[in-house]
């Protein structure tokens, strides 16, 4: 899903990055500065089928309105590509960005363009390099799935480290992924669905020992979609399998894609993650 990015220089990105007057009676007088750098692939962007790319909603935008509440003029800065793997994230191929970059080159400019006021990054990417190993019949391709994960091994690790040198003050959240896959379990594969479980907790373990390195969070989506979570419902459908049907387009119309709701629960996931602005101490009166 091939989605062109129209953009702009790196320095028209970095005039977005000035700092906003804080509003009148504010209890922080910083609290109106700051931007928010969003990275990833199409869930980042905010695909919807038949919509296509909606940068400014699906998870990015419920997050960007969570830290608007804590800094009131903070600024987005969505660089997601639709279909983005580790590999085209790190040497670009994928999206057009500023001089023909990649993403992360774009970004990591971009934040150093900022010196300093960038205050968030997120980041999902990974999912692309292995989804495609999985046939829609429900065949895995297990060499094409071992490179998926090496590449996400290694460029993950490249991605956060070069975005914590870039950004050493900054929170950065990686979001793990949920298990489109599930849906398996309908069509009477049930033992694809359960072994698709292992395969997703391979790569979100990659994912977590990339931010683990990089000093960064990460937003547990998998246990928010209820991944793990066989027991049967009152229907005698596994509740992990009813959640991606509930949350995902894939039991509608066959689409990894988060729908509304999966995207305001993954927003909700990594709300609680991001840290606000700190108070200025009261003095006591002795």
């Amino acid at each position: 899903m091939k989605r062109t990015f129209a953009a702009v220089g790196v320095a028209a990105l970095a005039c977005t990055l000035g700092v906003a007057p804080a509003r009148a009676g504010a209890e922080n007088p910083h609290a109106a500065s700051g931007s928010y750098v969003a990275l990833g692939d199409s869930l980042a962007a905010g695909y919807q089928p038949g919509q296509g790319d909606d940068k400014t909603g699906g998870y990015v935008g419920g997050v960007y309105a969570n830290l608007r509440s804590k800094y009131q003029g903070a600024k987005l800065i969505n660089l997601a590509c639709s279909g983005e793997t580790t590999v085209t994230m790190v040497n670009g191929g994928k999206c057009d960005y500023p001089g023909g970059g990649s993403q992360l080159q774009t970004a990591v400019d971009t934040i150093k363009a900022a010196k300093g006021k960038v205050r968030l990054i997120t980041v999902d990417i990974g999912a692309n390099d292995v989804q495609t190993c999985v046939a829609r019949t429900g065949s895995i391709d297990f060499g094409c799935l071992a490179a998926g994960l090496t590449a996400v091994g290694n460029n993950t690790k490249t991605i956060v480290n070069q975005l914590r040198a870039a950004a050493p003050d900054a929170q950065i959240v990686l979001l793990n992924y949920y298990n489109p896959f599930l849906v398996f379990w309908l069509t009477g594969n049930q033992t694809l669905a359960q072994l698709s479980t292992q395969l997703q907790a391979q790569l979100n373990g990659l994912i977590a020992q990339a931010a683990a390195g990089g000093n960064a969070t990460v937003a547990d989506i998998a246990t928010a979609f209820r991944s793990t979570d066989w027991t049967p419902t009152s229907s005698g459908v596994p509740t992990n399998v009813a959640t991606i049907c509930a949350l995902t387009w894939m039991c509608s119309k066959t689409d990894i894609h988060a729908n509304d709701t999966g995207y305001a629960l993954m927003a909700a996931t990594v709300n609680p993650l991001v840290v606000g602005p700190k108070r200025p101490a009261t003095a006591s009166v002795g």
